[in-house]
């Protein structure tokens, strides 16, 4: 039995911070440490921990966690949007493949909107396609923003040595898009009603980042979807869905975007 509920006191809090040493392998430069979990639930921020009930005494127990921090949008002619940004989003090995990740983010966008809070955003790796599915496909969130080495150099083991390139996810809560998906009426997939572009990233993906010596084409097909999402964002076009091929490889669906 999993119970997701808010981080309490700093044993958890630590416990979040060993996670995602464990998840990314970062070091001291790109590690949050608990002092932000804590300011980022002062603030109006979310830190929510998936516990597993099987497991006794803490922080062994903790198997995932999502931290996200507050922030305003400011559009000319409209008023100021209170939205939350999800920073970070782990879930101990162990506990993969459970849909812990998906829970956690239901549980953050149901938190949110009893707040009032109707957008959650967060960024993400173009090339992770296990991400890129929960994302968009299972969770219901666009993308019409790409960030060129938003967080520079990083220490992640994940980021195998490329440039730091992120998709904006946006998820707008209350939108029919996303309440049709997370209720299972329909996969994003099929909500789009045109789809103009497509871009793929290959299963191999994974093993090239992994292989310094295979880097090269790991790299190379970074910069090449790179400037197909800068033309299709150039465009008016947002990814709108994403789908994986019988070999495993991960493809986004482009299209138009309205009341998302």
């Amino acid at each position: 039995m999993i119970e997701i509920r808010s981080c309490a006191g700093f044993e958890e809090l630590d416990a979040c911070v060993r996670l995602q040493i464990e998840t990314w392998g970062y070091d001291e430069t790109d590690v949050i440490p608990r002092k932000a979990f804590r300011v980022a639930q002062k603030i109006g921020g979310q830190v929510l921990g998936a516990f597993d009930t099987a497991i006794s005494g803490l922080p062994q127990s903790l198997v995932g966690f999502a931290m996200s921090l507050p922030g305003v949008k400011t559009r000319p002619g409209s008023e100021p949007q209170a939205y939350l940004h999800s920073h970070m989003l782990a879930v101990r090995e162990s506990s993969r493949n459970r849909g812990l990740g998906a829970k956690l983010k239901r549980e953050q966008r149901l938190e949110a909107l009893s707040r009032g809070i109707r957008l959650i955003e967060w960024t993400f790796d173009p090339l992770e396609i296990k991400n890129a599915f929960l994302n968009i496909h299972r969770l219901g969130a666009v993308a019409r923003t790409y960030l060129v080495d938003f967080y520079g150099v990083s220490s992640s083991r994940l980021q195998g040595g490329l440039p730091t390139d992120r998709l904006v996810a946006e998820w707008h809560l209350d939108s029919p898009r996303v309440k049709a998906i997370v209720d299972g009426a329909a996969p994003a997939s099929q909500t789009a009603q045109r789809i103009d572009a497509r871009i793929c990233v290959p299963a191999a993906i994974y093993e090239w980042k992994s292989v310094e010596t295979n880097r090269e084409h790991a790299l190379a097909v970074q910069l090449e979807n790179r400037s197909k999402f800068q033309q299709a964002f150039s465009q008016g076009l947002a990814v709108v869905g994403f789908v994986r091929s019988p070999e495993g490889d991960g493809i986004y669906e482009l299209g138009p975007v309205s009341g998302v």
